[in-house]
């Protein structure tokens, strides 16, 4: 993280070209910090206020709020001929400011206008993910375009203004405007990586690192296992989210007892877990992650065929996450649900998968106390609106 802010005299250091010039002196993969900069730049993203530096990941960007929210009745996408905003209106949206920050109400779907709009040209294309503290309160978030027809995808030639369906699960969360809920990578070409690399890669621990047997790849994906032994009897192997609680700020770090809103769950003697279909879990996995410098990784759910839940909504991992030389010192932490039926899940079972993906470039910066990232080196752990749970 570097001095708030305006991120112009940043830009400005960053690069002398604009994005046209860039695409000459990067490959194919995601765009890393300094492209996502030069984009700016380029006035290819572009925001008022202006951008702050905070916002830049090695290689996403956050987003904020806009100033107003609108409730809606359901979720919706507004298809390839009409406007976000023209569907919001045919749906009786009200507004509700967000200037002073408003209690966005679990159950509830809101629509927000954010502060970014977005101008991809030379092949550029966009994908998006909530944040991970976002992911761990249970806010469901996907990034709509005007006359899109999919959720978290910017395609190709897209000029216009963002939006965010916003949607809390578990607690009610106060929001404001320049709140930042989910973020935004980019891609030219295709970031695939080579099926022989990829194994070289895992197999010599710089994908994951684990006591347990390796697992075989599967359709150029690692696999990732719940832990649900801890570090033993007694032991904490997750959290289970309690109903009716107070609403949580979402700007707000460290700032609320998790006793008045989680249940430790403990490991005594089976390795197992029946999720109940109206409960929200915080689990980890046995594996601990590594994302290479020159690669960004995303986590992918289990095939559904392998049973009823959803492992996760964050799952993007910058360049640097839990990496120094190897894997190592960071597991991935998942947010949990089962699907209308109650399901057991048992220790060392495959539950998700990673896709790595190849950068375009190596970023200026990665993932990491250095830019005071806020879940690196991290076991299971709560989001960072939480204090730890007393001993």
């Amino acid at each position: 993280m570097t001095d708030s802010g305006s991120v112009a005299a940043t830009i400005h250091a960053a690069s002398e070209t604009g994005s046209a010039g860039l695409a000459h002196r990067i490959g194919t993969g995601v765009l890393p910090y300094q492209s996502i900069m030069a984009m700016i730049r380029a006035r290819e993203i572009a925001a008022a206020p202006e951008i702050e530096p905070a916002q830049i990941q090695p290689a996403s960007m956050d987003l904020r709020l806009g100033h107003h929210a609108y409730r809606v009745r359901a979720s919706f996408l507004p298809g390839p001929h009409a406007a976000v905003m023209d569907k919001v209106k045919e749906m009786g949206g009200y507004p509700l400011d967000l200037a002073e920050g408003a209690v966005l109400e679990r159950g509830c779907v809101y629509v927000v206008p954010l502060l970014e709009s977005v101008r991809l040209t030379s092949g550029v294309t966009g994908f998006a993910n909530p944040k991970s503290s976002t992911g761990r309160l249970d806010v469901l978030t996907r990034l709509i375009a005007d006359r899109g027809t999919v959720f978290d995808q910017i395609e190709r030639g897209y000029e216009g203004p963002l939006y965010l369906e916003v949607a809390p699960q578990t607690f009610s969360i106060v929001a404001r405007q320049g709140s930042r809920l989910n973020q935004l990578r980019f891609q030219r070409g295709s970031p695939i990586i080579a099926a022989s690399e990829l194994h070289r890669l895992y197999e010599t621990g710089q994908l994951v690192r684990s006591a347990a047997p390796r697992l075989q790849l599967r359709d150029n994906l690692v696999p990732v296992t719940i832990d649900l032994k801890g570090a033993g009897s007694g032991s904490v192997i997750g959290y289970r989210a309690k109903k009716h609680t107070d609403k949580v700020d979402i700007d707000a770090v460290g700032a609320y007892d998790p006793q008045d809103y989680w249940e430790p769950i403990i490991y005594h003697r089976d390795a197992a877990l029946i999720l109940d279909p109206d409960e929200f879990y915080i689990l980890a996995t046995v594996e601990e992650v590594g994302v290479p410098p020159d690669l960004a990784a995303e986590m992918v759910p289990y095939y559904t065929r392998s049973g009823e839940y959803r492992v996760h909504y964050a799952g993007f991992f910058d360049p640097g996450f839990g990496w120094d030389g190897h894997a190592g010192g960071s597991r991935a932490v998942l947010e949990v649900r089962s699907h209308e039926v109650p399901f057991m899940l048992e220790h060392g079972q495959t539950v998700a998968w990673l896709r790595y993906e190849r950068m375009a470039g190596h970023p200026d910066r990665v993932y990491g106390s250095g830019i005071r990232s806020s879940y690196q080196n991290q076991g299971l752990a709560l989001a960072k609106h939480f204090r730890p749970f007393a001993s």
